[in-house]
């Protein structure tokens, strides 16, 4: 442990300044630096396993978008799964998708193992990821995955704000919300907005632990629809509600 001098000011017995040469100053003790505090460990957030396949289907865009070339990664090594891979791993996922909306349990059958096999991909990479990212925040971030949390501190939250609202299966909309620090978990709100009518009232959208595919259902085709999201945890609680943003059902 590294040992520092310590510096006096007191008088001798002809009150004079006592200095590290006076005979009558004696010091035999020194004062030990305090040790630096180690960095925390950043780890890949894996939620994306359990996510809703909406989600899973962004994780993956975002990791092709991302990591491919980044100039934060060596290569060599280079991740253990290539661009084309990753790619057609999604493409096979996303027609297993569509074709179990008209398919039996043999469709959904399929559909989960395409999920795993592009889950498995994505597994890997995150472990490249976390391995040769230098436990850098912004470095592991540009690849397109999330980091897990090391903050503990409880602070107010800030409002989510909503991204992007898209249709998803008929009678269905799917919200994008920016991730909220400290966030828990996400709840929704939506209300009938009719083009030059008044406003519906509020209805619960439901609790969701995934800021990126927010599925809400049983919706009217043809309605348009306004939709707030607020932040749960941190100190207060609840975040304050987004603005509101409006998006028609088909």
């Amino acid at each position: 442990m590294p040992q520092i001098p310590v510096t006096w000011n007191g008088l001798d017995s002809h009150g004079n300044p006592l200095t590290w040469g006076s005979p009558e100053f004696v010091w035999n003790g020194t004062i030990s630096t305090p040790t630096p505090k180690k960095m925390p460990q950043l780890r890949v957030l894996l939620g994306f396993s359990n996510a809703p396949d909406h989600s899973l289907e962004e994780t993956a865009e975002a990791v092709i978008a991302g990591l491919y070339g980044n100039a934060a990664f060596p290569d060599p090594p280079s991740p253990p799964v290539t661009k084309v891979q990753l790619q057609a791993a999604l493409a096979n996922f996303r027609a297993a998708i569509a074709a179990q909306a008209q398919g039996g349990p043999a469709a959904t059958a399929h559909k989960n193992d395409m999920r795993e096999a592009l889950i498995a991909l994505l597994r890997k990479l995150a472990g490249y990821v976390q391995q040769y990212g230098d436990n850098n925040l912004a470095n592991i971030l540009s690849t397109g995955f999330e980091v897990v949390s090391t903050n503990r501190a409880q602070s107010p939250l800030d409002a989510p704000t909503i991204k992007d609202i898209r249709n998803g299966n008929t009678r269905q909309l799917i919200v994008s919300v920016t991730p909220v620090p400290n966030a828990k978990t996400y709840e929704g709100r939506y209300a009938l907005a009719p083009a030059g009518g008044m406003q519906g009232p509020w209805l619960s959208a439901g609790l969701f632990t995934n800021s990126r595919a927010m599925v809400v259902d049983e919706l009217t085709p043809g309605a348009n629809y306004v939709f707030q999201f607020r932040a749960i945890g941190g100190s207060t609680g609840y975040s304050d509600w987004s603005d509101p943003v409006g998006h028609m059902s088909m």
